[in-house]
């Protein structure tokens, strides 16, 4: 973790929720600051009602964009000027977009292009090449709040998957072996710190969208790969099963 990096978060909030905002505050405060947290929409619209009540509380700065054209969406366009003026106006060490329109995938690709990380954040009906498109991407399924109706209290969804659902994945379990066959040294033994690095860099995946908060902890219920620890627990490394 470091907290001197600069992060800006931009939201088009058309389309994604505001009961995922407080887990989407909370994962970027792994990464950095949100020194720029601005919110776009049309604010005389009712449908925007549970974020006009979210932005204050998380210090959200909202952006009034009218509707100028019926069915077209001026909100993309304001949030892609602003986004390119503050990537030559301010020191930001990366972005977070929170949409679920494939239309910023442009956009972050040119973010990226410039060395800085942009962490996606949008629903799962979000189109893969935004999400592929991401440093990381994060499903706001995983990470809404929910509300007791006693209590009022908000509590994380729950959506923590199985041994045998991740062993299911297809897609993820040949992530894994790939990122471990593509690190592994001599030994036949791979550092989960390289191999974490080696999907990090080829693929916006997170393990907030199976329900763990760190890799490790797929790697163990997962159960595909032998593990050991170090006496200190500084580090493990993996291997295939034989």
């Amino acid at each position: 973790m470091n907290n001197e990096k600069n992060i800006a978060l931009l939201i088009d909030c058309d389309n994604v929720s505001y009961k995922s905002i407080q887990g989407v505050i909370d994962e970027l405060s792994q990464y950095g600051t949100v020194n720029i947290r601005r919110a776009y929409g049309n604010w005389k619209k009712n449908t925007l009602k549970g974020w006009e009540e979210a932005l204050h509380p998380h210090a959200i700065n909202p952006i009034q964009q009218f509707d100028y054209t019926k069915g077209k969406n001026a909100t993309d366009a304001a949030m892609i000027i602003d986004a390119m003026d503050l990537l030559y106006s301010k020191k930001l060490d990366a972005f977070a977009l929170m949409t679920s329109d494939s239309d910023f995938t442009p956009l972050t690709m040119r973010i990226k292009a410039e060395g800085l990380k942009v962490y996606g954040f949008g629903a799962q009906k979000t189109p893969e090449p935004f999400v592929n498109a991401c440093s990381q991407f994060i499903y706001t399924e995983n990470i809404e709040t929910i509300e007791e109706e006693s209590s009022k209290t908000p509590k994380k969804s729950n959506s923590k998957k199985t041994s045998k659902e991740l062993k299911s994945n297809s897609a993820l379990v040949r992530l894994l072996r790939t990122a471990v066959e593509q690190t592994e040294r001599d030994d036949g033994w791979s550092n989960l710190s390289k191999v974490g690095e080696y999907i990090s860099n080829n693929t916006s995946f997170s393990p907030v969208n199976y329900g763990y908060k760190k890799l490790s902890d797929i790697i163990k219920f997962i159960d595909l790969f032998e593990i050991e620890v170090r006496e200190d627990k500084s580090a493990m490394r993996i291997r295939k099963k034989k």
